[in-house]
Formats: structure tokens, sequence, C-alpha cells
């Protein structure tokens, strides 16, 4: 997958885009590294005249930095695995910051660079030597059966609708457009909802296809359903999605990229469409989302046998 036109900024901007001068840090507290990632990261922006920002849960790392302000910083950096992007990519994503993934984690679908990398990848970045993977986002509403509607949620990876604790199926009733016409009435574990950088996340856990990200669209995957005949569904991007729960006993949890979310009773609807919001992730010359996928999914295999 070829990068888009033009180069990000660096610290004079570069083609156009304005200079990176602010740098916010988000990050999880159980990886080991995250000390001594977050001090360099500090470093770094001290020898190079940018001002740093983290969260509150990271303030006694770096006590030197401010306070994190989504709208006030022109990169952000995510220091863990992917939960941590996808949780720092849904603060910034109204103001379409570019987020960097440094990670810290195991697998790291998302993340661009190791903590190895770390501080080849911030000079990159500040000479403008990288590339905007923007991807797309869903909004997540629900709507009560009394009328009442949460606010709305962003995805960048998934909303998954499923039952809590009890092991035994629900009724979801899947319609599309803003007509709501029907899809089908479904016996599963829940639905997922994602986007096509959710594809590699619980979609594909779940049976559905890996989408290449710049196919703008919505995947609809049904969690075990109970019949063979319920597939996996890949609907425009522009399609609204709505999700009634049927069962009349069950309440079920509305899961948000793997953490944010509510309860929803019989009669609710989930209603999903594209989010006005976008994700910029920065890439780096010679990474793409083919390239991604030889690595992380072992699929690198030559002729002889060896990988």
């Amino acid at each position: 997958m070829p990068p888009p036109t033009g180069a990000a900024a660096g610290a004079g901007g570069v083609r156009g885009r304005p200079p990176l001068r602010r740098i916010g840090i988000v990050g999880q507290s159980r990886y080991g590294d995250l000390g001594a990632t977050a001090r360099a990261v500090a470093t770094f922006a001290g020898a190079n005249g940018l001002t740093l920002s983290v969260e509150e849960r990271l303030a006694d790392l770096l006590p030197g930095a401010s306070a994190f302000v989504p709208g006030e910083i022109d990169l952000l950096l995510t220091l863990g695995g992917d939960g941590t992007l996808l949780r720092g990519a849904r603060m910034v994503a109204p103001f379409h910051t570019p987020v960097l993934g440094i990670n810290l984690g195991y697998l790291g679908f998302l993340t661009s660079v190791g903590v190895e990398d770390l501080d080849v990848a911030l000079a990159r970045v500040l000479a403008g030597d990288y590339w905007l993977d923007t991807r797309m986002t869903l909004q997540a509403v629900v709507h009560g059966s009394a009328g009442a509607r949460s606010e709305p949620y962003v995805c960048l990876n998934d909303a998954v609708l499923h039952k809590g604790g009890f092991a035994r199926s629900i009724r979801l009733a899947v319609r599309v457009g803003q007509d709501e016409e029907p899809v089908a009435t479904y016996a599963a574990d829940g639905i997922i909802l994602s986007t096509p950088t959710g594809s590699t996340a619980y979609s594909l856990s779940a049976g559905a296809a890996i989408v290449v990200p710049t196919v703008e669209c919505i995947l609809a995957t049904p969690i075990c359903p109970h019949t063979l005949a319920v597939r996996p569904l890949i609907l425009p991007a522009s399609t609204v999605v709505s999700v009634e729960v049927l069962s009349p006993s069950e309440e079920l949890v509305l899961t948000v990229d793997g953490t944010d979310g509510e309860g929803l009773q019989p009669g609710d609807r989930l209603v999903v469409r594209r989010g006005d919001a976008a994700v910029p992730l920065v890439r780096f010359p010679g990474q793409s989302f083919f390239a991604t996928l030889r690595r992380k999914l072992h699929w690198s295999i030559a002729q002889d046998g060896r990988r």
C-alpha cells in the first residue's frame, strides 16, 4: 500500500503541514518499560525544544511535564500495546491529531515501532520522514426503548454487543439504512460492528475477513451464531446499522474498542454509523499493511519452508 501524498511535519514544517512543537503521552502502567520509555521521550523533547504533556496517570513518571490536553498537541505518543493506542486515539480523534504507537506489548498490529527504535522514530518524525495512514472511525449510539439516547462513542476498532456471564444465546434484530431495512434476526452470542482497522481484531477471531484499511466499510460479524447460514457482512461505509435487543430477559453489554461501554436492556437499540472523526496513524517509509500482516501473522514463508 503506497503512502498518501505528502509527508507530515518536522520541526520547521514539511510540505505545508504545521510544525511539530507539542507532544502528548498516554501509556499503560502495567508494562515494565513504561518509565524508562517515558523518560527517553522527555530527554528527546528537551534536547529538541519540544514541549511535553502527559495524562494524569503518568504524572509521577514525568513530574516536569504539563497535564495532557487532547486538543493542544501536535503529536500523540502511546506507550503500550494496541489497547493503549486505541484509548489514546479516541481521545484525540476529534482533532485529527497524528498518533505514533510505541509497542511495549506483544502483538502490536497498530503500533508503529518497538521501544528499541524509539529515538530513531522520534528523529524521523521531527525531520518529517513519515506518512499518515488515516483510518476511519465509527460512531455508536444507544437508543433506549423509552426514547433516551447515550452520548456518541467513537470506535477505531469496533463496537461489540454481547451477553453477560451466562452461556446462552441472545436474539438480535439487525437492520440497515435510513429506512431500517431488515437484514436478519440473529440467534448468537452477540455481534461485532467493526471498521477495517478492527478487521484484524475481534472480528478476525470471529471468522470475518481481513479488510485493507483503504477499503472503507463496516463489518457486521455475528459472534458464534446458532446457524451456519448466518455469515459476516461487509457493508458500505455510508450504511447505518441498527441492532435491536429482542431477548426478553437478557441484559447485554456494549463494549467499544475493548473498554468503554454500557448495558442495554430488552428493546434498546445500538445504532452504528461512520464517525466524523478520522485517526491519522504515523507510519514510516517501507511500512505497509501487508508488511504488518506478514510480520505479525507469520505469513512470510519462503518456498523452502523457512520464515
